[in-house]
C-alpha cells in the first residue's frame, strides 16, 4: 500500500529539514526521508564556527535542534532508500526499498558524497586506516603520524582537526599551493604539527596485517617514487552528487547535478531540489537552509495552483 503525503522530502540534512519546516508551517502534510539519521553530514562535523546564532556548536547538536524545529508542525521523518521518482503531472511516486509513497511535491535534498582515490589499498585497508571523515574516526589514531590527502576546505579543516590527536599531520596535494579558503590557509600553515608535501601523485596505500603503514606517491616534478609512513590516510578529493536514482528525470546536467532556477524549481513541475545536489560555489550549512526556505515556500506556492486549478475546472 502506498502511504499518500501533500510533500516528500528527500534528505533530512540541513536544507532537508528547513524545507520540511517550512512546507508543514504552511498545513501540509510532509514526510522527510533519509537512508541515515537525521542531521547529515553535520553529525560528522565537531564543531561548527559559521552558523548564525551559535559563536561555536557541535554538529549532531545542532543537528538535534533543527529536527526539533523540522517537526514541530507535524512533518515525520521515515528510514528509506530511494530507489526512483516517477511523475504523473499533478502527482509524484516516490519508490523506496521500504514502500512508496504518493505525494503532489517532491524536494530533492539528498547532498553529495566523498569521491575515492581509486587505488591500490584504499578499498583493500577502508575501516582498517583509510577514512573520509576525520570527525568519524581520528580518535582510533591518537598520538600517531597521520596522512591527509587534497587541498580544499575539506583537508585542510580535518587536517588542522585531526592535529589534536595526532602527533603529526603530513597533507599531500598534487599541485603546488592549497585551493581551501584563505582563513583556513593561514590555520594550517601556522600549526607546527602540519607538514605539506606538494606536487604529488598518490599512487598506492600500503599497510600490513594491522593496517595503513603510508602512501607511496611519484613527485611530479622530478618523476621520483617516495614513500611517506603513516598510521591513517584521511581521504578529502572532491564531491559527488547523490542523483543516480532520479537520472530518468531529465533534471540532470552532464556531472550529475540538479539543475534548478532560483525558486529551487526543477524542470519538472512539482520537483524542487536544494542544497548540494545542484552546482553551486558554496556549500554550507547556510546556503542549504536557504535553498530550503525557498523550496518550502515554493511547495506551498505549486500545491496552490493544483488547488486553484481544480477549483476552476
Amino acid at each position: 500500500m502506498s502511504k499518500e503525503v501533500d510533500v516528500v522530502v528527500i534528505g533530512a540534512g540541513p536544507g532537508g529539514m528547513t524545507a520540511a519546516l517550512y512546507a508543514s508551517r504552511s498545513n501540509l502534510s510532509v514526510v522527510m526521508i533519509d537512508r541515515g539519521i537525521y542531521g547529515g553530514q553535520m553529525n560528522n562535523t565537531a564543531t561548527i564556527e559559521n552558523y548564525p546564532g551559535y559563536p561555536s556548536i557541535m554538529g549532531p547538536d545542532l543537528g538535534e535542534k533543527m529536527y526539533a524545529g523540522a517537526t514541530q508542525f507535524g512533518a515525520e521523518y521515515a528510514y528509506g532508500n530511494i530507489t526512483g521518482i516517477e511523475d504523473h503531472g499533478r502527482t509524484k511516486t516516490v519508490h523506496t526499498d521500504d514502500g512508496d509513497y504518493e505525494t503532489k511535491a517532491v524536494v530533492i535534498a539528498t547532498g553529495s558524497e566523498y569521491k575515492k582515490l581509486g587505488i591500490p589499498g584504499e578499498e583493500e585497508y577502508a575501516g582498517r586506516g583509510v577514512s573520509y571523515c576525520a570527525v568519524c574516526d581520528g580518535a582510533f589514531f591518537k598520538g600517531q603520524d597521520l596522512i591527509v590527502i587534497g587541498g580544499g576546505d575539506s583537508a585542510v579543516e580535518e587536517g588542522v582537526y585531526l592535529t589534536q590527536l595526532a602527533n603529526s599531520v603530513t597533507i599531500i596535494h598534487r599541485r603546488d599551493q592549497l585551493r581551501a579558503q584563505q582563513i583556513l590557509q593561514k590555520r594550517a600553515f601556522a600549526n607546527p604539527k602540519i607538514k605539506f608535501i606538494w606536487n604529488a601523485q598518490v599512487e598506492e596505500i600500503t599497510g600490513d596485517d594491522k593496517g595503513v603503514t603510508g602512501v607511496d606517491y611519484k613527485d611530479k616534478i622530478t618523476g621520483e617514487q617516495k614513500h611517506v609512513a603513516g598510521g591513517g590516510t584521511f581521504i578529502y578529493v572532491g564531491i559527488k552528487p547523490m542523483t543516480a536514482a532520479f537520472a530518468g528525470l531529465g533534471i540532470l546536467d552532464e556531472q550529475g547535478w540538479v539543475k534548478t532556477d532560483d525558486t529551487m524549481h526543477t524542470s519538472v513541475p512539482g520537483i524542487f531540489a536544494i542544497g548540494d545536489v545542484r552546482q553551486k560555489k558554496l556549500r554550507q550549512i547556510t546556503t542549504a537552509v536557504g535553498d530550503g526556505g525557498l523550496a518550502g515556500q515554493g511547495v506551498f506556492d505549486y500545491i496552490q495552483t493544483l488547488s486553484d486549478e481544480t477549483t476552476t475546472a
